[in-house]
């Protein structure tokens, strides 16, 4: 089965008004490799990239309601957005999605690898 892969845009949630930041994310599922996870990356500073793995249903849960995983935590902001909080040692980002840029994403995976029952 051929990996999915998704461009987004995500805007980053920070404490100035005036930094509205809007960045291009990748999400990525790969049922061959590890039918259980999705990836998300994000762009870092000085040109790296950060990538967070965390499992599927942690995305669709986060969803509908706060679930967090780790140092993954998603919750709904509104009907029609998703934030993610990832941490890691260099400190802590925020992200906002459009919740259907999400909602597309996990249909594809699970036309991809339906989940297992």
């Amino acid at each position: 089965m051929p990996a999915v892969e998704q461009y987004a845009r995500v805007h980053v949630v920070s404490d100035s008004p005036d930094d509205q930041l809007a960045v291009p994310a990748v999400l990525r599922y790969d049922s061959e490799a590890d039918p259980l996870s999705v990836r998300i990356g994000l762009p870092g500073s000085a040109g790296g990239a950060h990538e967070w793995a965390f499992a599927r249903e942690l995305l669709e849960q986060g969803l509908r309601a706060p679930a967090s995983s780790g140092d993954v935590h998603i919750w709904p902001c509104g009907r029609v957005q998703t934030v993610m909080e990832f941490h890691s040692a260099q400190g802590v980002a925020v992200v906002q999605f459009d919740a259907s840029a999400l909602i597309r994403f996990l249909r594809r995976t699970y036309a991809t690898a339906p989940v297992p029952h």
